[in-house]
């Protein structure tokens, strides 16, 4: 009996997670501990189907949004930092989710006050800063002031102090990082001698862990994203870095939806933007921009199909995109088409992907969550 599978769907590797969590295990200190990236929809893995296999392999789980929260709570009570902008509306309801909030301004720590005192209920926080980044997190000449209220309210429990890097993976020029971690130090010691001495500190993301944690081992916390799905931050740390072996986690298969030979000088999809030179058989595949096969792959991309590379002639569409199957001999409707991933001895990495346009995990993460996921 056939065994039914998705029109399109997203695989994800079992084995592949575990083996990158186990590689940064690795190289971490013992004491370290790890907080996963599901923000996104697990860089688009799926967060549920991530979190629900990965709660006993982590310390923490990371969101964004107050949405991720809920998800992540149908399926894991494991500590959730929730790093994103909440607003005064989603509050109490996060309160009830269990989670450690991040402080965004004064006016949304006042609303945090105000509830954690009216019902009585410790609310872990943690504060961001802004260290060279530009983006979210206080300065610190702000730290008296949100310390101080912090120590005023017995309900607010200050669990940890964080930042970002900006540019860490750039290891040819590591001065504005050092200028992060001189002004993230200084802050993180400012807190300590204003009396908040057990309070974990973190830094880096999968390229902070690369390149300056390994080193330093001074951080409780490390934040891992794209490395626990398999993809590197930089081309060069993952030629030069060979302590740790990535394994990519995600598959994006779906199927032929029609085979069929076109003439000499037909023209391919919208816009008129390929024209045949020859006979040329093609596959229609139902996959296109809708689901986050983008349009910019136009004319300039590859699918699998039996094991070998086949080439998108036209523009992507919505719902479909077309792909030169010439080359092959027997090729039908229903054949497995790897948009992502491994097929036979060939495959198409995230980095290969995004055509030196976009970043390899914005491939990932935006693949439409309507798709399937499914754990193999």
């Amino acid at each position: 009996m056939q065994t039914k599978t998705p029109r399109a769907y997203i695989e994800i590797s079992r084995k592949n997670l575990v083996h990158n969590i186990l590689e940064f295990r690795k190289i971490l200190d013992k004491k370290t501990k790890i907080a996963i990236a599901l923000k996104g929809n697990a860089y688009g893995h799926g967060l549920k189907e991530v979190a629900s296999f990965l709660n006993n392999y982590v310390d923490y789980f990371q969101v964004d949004s107050i949405e991720e929260l809920e998800t992540l709570r149908k399926v894991s009570k494991n500590k959730t930092f929730v790093l994103g902008f909440l607003q005064k509306s989603d509050l109490e309801k996060v309160l009830k989710l269990k989670c450690i909030l991040s402080i965004f301004n004064f006016d949304q720590l006042k609303e945090i006050n105000n509830l954690s005192l009216k019902k009585k209920q410790i609310q872990e926080i943690v504060l961001p800063i802004d260290a060279l980044l530009g983006r979210e997190g206080f300065f610190l000449e702000d730290l008296p002031k949100i310390l101080s209220i912090i120590k005023k309210n017995k309900y607010l429990k200050l669990t940890g102090i964080y930042a970002h890097f900006a540019n860490i993976e750039d290891t040819k020029d590591f001065s504005h990082a050092q200028k992060q971690i001189d002004i993230y130090k200084k802050a993180v010691a400012f807190t300590k001698d204003f009396g908040f001495e057990n309070i974990d500190t973190h830094i880096s993301a999968t390229s902070g862990v690369l390149v300056y944690e390994i080193l330093e081992k001074e951080n409780s916390i490390v934040r891992i994203g794209i490395g626990l799905y398999g993809m590197w931050p930089a081309d060069h740390l993952k030629n030069n870095f060979k302590e740790i072996n990535l394994k990519p986690v995600l598959s994006w298969k779906t199927k032929i939806a029609q085979v069929k030979v076109l003439e000499k000088d037909m023209t391919i999809g919208y816009g008129l933007t390929y024209k045949t030179t020859q006979k040329t058989k093609i596959a229609v595949i139902p996959q296109g921009y809708a689901d986050g096969f983008d349009r910019a792959f136009s004319n300039d991309a590859f699918v699998l199909i039996k094991g070998t590379r086949c080439k998108i002639l036209g523009r992507v569409m919505m719902n479909m995109c077309v792909a030169d199957v010439s080359h092959l001999k027997s090729v039908k409707a229903e054949d497995e088409v790897v948009l992502l991933g491994k097929q036979g001895k060939e495959e198409i990495l995230a980095e290969e992907i995004a055509l030196k346009k976009t970043i390899n995990y914005e491939i990932t993460t935006r693949i439409n969550p309507l798709l399937p996921r499914i754990i193999v």
